[in-house]
């Protein structure tokens, strides 16, 4: 079972850069647009938000992944927002991504929302297949074609 720990940007700088930095590389094929200092202070801002949980991931007390949510306006309504799943390496595709979805999904029935986005490379072909696995849908292609914008249900 997986435990999730809330984010503290000063004392989690180099673990958080280090996930987001790797992220990058799997969606984009390198890290060359991630900005570090940019999303440290993206990172500080985002969590003075009432509507946001930002979480590093452990399994036996080890740090393994990152989840970034949110809750933000689109089209005139309230939605769920995925910034950032993501799992080390080799934990991806042992089922691990299950339990960040569930984890996300409670955080957005906690806040009133039946409706969750994310935006994936085309690229990421891995990340594809898990988001459909899960039942997200393609709405578009967004940022010129750099991503494609999905959107699931929360269930329940």
């Amino acid at each position: 079972m997986l435990k999730f720990r809330t984010i503290n940007v000063d004392r989690d700088r180099e673990l958080v850069l280090t996930f987001r930095r790797d992220s990058f590389v799997v969606s984009f094929g390198n890290g060359n647009d991630f900005h570090e200092e940019e999303y440290l202070e993206w990172l500080k801002e985002k969590q003075n938000e009432n509507s946001t949980n930002f979480v590093l991931v452990l399994e036996e007390e080890a740090y393994i992944g990152q989840l970034e949510l949110s809750i933000r306006q689109y089209d005139e309504k309230y939605i769920g927002y995925v910034h950032l799943y993501y799992l080390i390496p080799d934990k991806s595709g042992k089922g691990l991504g299950s339990e960040l979805n569930t984890y996300a999904e409670n955080f957005f029935k906690r806040h009133g929302v039946s409706e969750y986005h994310l935006r994936v490379s085309p690229t990421n072909t891995s990340a594809l297949s898990f988001y459909r696995k899960l039942g997200l849908t393609v709405i578009g292609k967004e940022l010129d074609g750099k991503v494609i914008r999905m959107r699931g249900q929360v269930s329940g």
